[in-house]
């Protein structure tokens, strides 16, 4: 089978990379695609929201699978435009149709969800430009710190935590009055902080049967200890040490479970991933937040102590034969340190040439934002490399990820020197 894998980041580098080991794919194509996919994959530049011309790569090149990596093609109708047009409508899209693609594309579509099937999740409350007045009184009743999030995809940018009521007040008027996230904040949801430890879980579904995958704990902060401005992720650690067999099987019964049981009920297709940012209160499993694909930096730590042939997972999960897949996961830990562009997540420069790829290691380099141009590879991105390494234990796989990422030098690099510290 011929796959095409949609993106440009470093988890699509570790999908063509997982993908080349399988034994049932032939042809791994990647659109756009970076330096690093073009070890395994033929590139072809091609935008993840340009449906046409994806379309005529498929038929070209007799792609049977189509994996969607970022999630604006799925909350823009990829898996619907192909399922509507007789020419390509066979081709298996991994990654839901619009309808469930709503569960990241809309916050509010979410926490509605969440409440209707019974998920633990943080109070909330939906404003607009119509009941700001509400909103404000129910800011009013909160403890802070205030968190806002814009209702729509922002980048990743789109949530403000505020420690001062009357700062909450302006960044919410500016989100919906002076439109601060464009249409993303048209509505916005406020919600009430959880105190607590995130992770990440990740299970792939076909909205009846699903597979767990590995958990990780992923770090947002540019700055080290959590500080500064939220980034795509500076690093991630698999499997997340506090996550007890009692916690894990917590998060099963009271989250995932009736996750799938509400989209069967809720009669909403769902074929691909579901990521569920959690928090943990105390010893309670909290949603903070779905996505409908895989994290990143976090599938650089998962798919490496994945066991199973990746082909082999996602062709049973399109005929319908995921329940028979026995996951089997390296008990070893996996540990990802991201290195980014100076200035990221603000501005930044693009085109430094990236040195030291070349030596030995026993790290895996997955790229992130890079391009290759006259035999140089060069920065094309804010985050640039992942840097993946096992060990006995996480702090054992994050000296040996330093030790990698310390060779591998451009202008402005910066990596966070302490991932793992609050372990």
């Amino acid at each position: 089978m011929n796959i095409l894998v949609l993106g440009a980041g470093g988890r699509e580098n570790a999908f063509c990379w997982k993908l080349s080991k399988s034994k049932l794919i032939n042809k791994i194509y990647a659109a756009p695609g970076n330096a690093g996919t073009q070890n395994y994959a033929e590139n072809h530049n091609i935008s993840v929201n340009d449906f046409k011309k994806i379309k005529s790569l498929v038929i070209d090149k007799e792609i049977k699978m189509v994996l969607v990596g970022p999630e604006e093609p799925l909350v823009k109708g990829i898996h619907d435009y192909f399922l509507n047009d007789d020419s390509i409508k066979d081709v298996h899209v991994i990654g839901p149709q619009k309808k469930g693609a709503l569960l990241e594309g809309s916050k509010s579509f979410a926490k509605e969800f969440m409440i209707r099937n019974n998920i633990p999740t943080a109070k909330y409350f939906k404003v607009n430009e119509n009941n700001i007045n509400e909103g404000n009184l129910f800011l009013e009743k909160l403890s802070p710190p205030y968190v806002l999030k814009a209702d729509g995809l922002a980048a990743g940018k789109g949530v403000l935590i505020l420690n001062n009521l009357i700062e909450a007040k302006i960044e919410l008027r500016k989100m919906l009055i002076d439109q601060k996230f464009g249409d993303a904040s048209k509505n916005v949801v406020i919600e009430e902080f959880l105190e607590g430890i995130e992770l990440s879980c990740f299970i792939l579904t076909d909205g009846k049967n699903y597979i767990n995958f590995p958990m990780a704990k992923d770090y947002k902060k540019i700055g080290e200890g959590d500080t500064g401005l939220n980034t795509g992720g500076m690093g991630a650690i698999s499997p997340v040490p506090f996550v007890s067999k009692e916690f894990k099987n917590k998060i099963d019964k009271e989250i995932i479970k009736p996750t799938i049981f509400g989209l069967k009920k809720e009669k909403i297709p769902f074929r691909g991933f579901i990521f569920f940012g959690l928090i943990k209160v105390k010893d309670q499993p909290k949603v903070i937040e779905y996505n409908v694909r895989m994290g990143d930096p976090e599938t650089e730590a998962v798919l490496p102590r994945i066991k199973n042939d990746f082909g082999k997972i996602l062709i049973s999960l399109v005929n319908d034969n995921l329940k028979f897949i026995k996951m089997k996961f390296l008990k070893d830990s996996a540990a990802t340190i991201v290195s980014v562009s100076g200035g990221y997540p603000s501005k930044y420069e693009k085109g430094k040439e990236i040195k030291g790829l070349e030596r030995k290691t026993e790290s895996i380099i997955f790229h992130c934002g890079t391009i290759k141009k006259s035999n140089k590879v060069l920065t094309n991105g804010g985050r640039v490399l992942a840097v993946t390494s096992f060990g006995k234990d996480f702090k054992m796989a994050v000296s040996k990820s330093y030790k990698s990422i310390e060779n591998i030098n451009y202008k402005g690099s910066y990596y966070r020197k302490d991932i793992g510290f609050d372990l």
